[in-house]
């Protein structure tokens, strides 16, 4: 398969002493939905920023469609939802989106519109985002990461504060952008959301201790569930650590 990532052996500290990613590495295939689980303070966020090219590893390396990062001119084909709202609060939701896809190149009107219509905000698009709620501040999040078309799309707890019916449209549209050939990247602490991502990465103390579909990792675990798949991955990496 055509890879999208790459990242090999990433180190990543801040200060403090907090080492946020430890050794990770992990491959996203082209057309795929891959999806990170894992606590708090994982490492799932400062990932998705070395793959945005937003800070530069310690060690290792990141290729983001062939091109290692950080490197500006690959992020006009990346997408990217934060998980705290990066809105102008006294703009309207049409002048964030329009000024977010300018930055990448797209001044395109119609996808701009198709992208609001998307999160359902037609209606309120001429509205300033201090007006809204914050499942709408969400859902303008959404359609600034997806107006200018990218090619990967890095999600960071995309439908946090968003209802189940919306949650399942912007899935059915994932969907739809992977049949297209977009890749992406999702981070989730919601079991239904892990299930229907193609690959999951579980991730504990900046690293990958498991890897696989849902299915598979559910087999490896003995489990029923992805969620006691993933605390019985936990504790086998917990034990290995304390016999080091």
């Amino acid at each position: 398969m055509t890879s999208a990532v790459e990242v090999r052996e990433v180190h990543k500290r801040f200060p403090g002493g907090v080492h946020a990613l430890r050794g990770l590495s992990l491959t996203l295939h082209q057309g795929e939905i891959y999806g990170l689980l894992g606590p708090n303070g994982a490492g799932k966020s400062t990932l998705i920023r070395a793959i945005a090219g937003l800070l530069a590893p310690d060690a290792g390396s990141v290729t983001v469609l062939g091109q290692a990062m950080p490197d500006k001119a690959i992020l006009a084909r990346v997408g990217y939802m934060t998980q705290a709202s990066a809105l102008y609060t006294d703009l309207t939701i049409w002048q964030n989106v329009a000024f977010f896809a300018g930055l990448m190149g797209c001044h395109d009107r119609a996808a701009i519109a198709e992208a609001i219509a998307f999160v359902d905000l037609s209606d309120r698009a001429h509205s300033r985002v201090s007006t809204l709620s914050g499942g709408m501040r969400q859902r303008v999040s959404l359609a600034v990461a997806l107006a200018h078309h990218p090619t990967l799309i890095l999600l960071d707890e995309p439908t946090v504060g968003v209802d189940p019916q919306l949650r399942a449209q912007f899935w059915q549209h994932f969907r739809q952008l992977t049949a297209r050939g977009v890749t992406l990247l999702v981070s989730s602490h919601v079991m239904d959301e892990a299930e229907r991502c193609d690959r999951l990465g579980f991730v504990r103390d900046g690293q990958i201790i498991a890897e696989g579909t849902a299915e598979s990792l559910r087999a490896q675990a003995g489990t029923a569930t992805v969620e006691e798949a993933f605390l019985y991955f936990a504790a086998q990496k917990g034990a290995a650590t304390h016999d080091r």
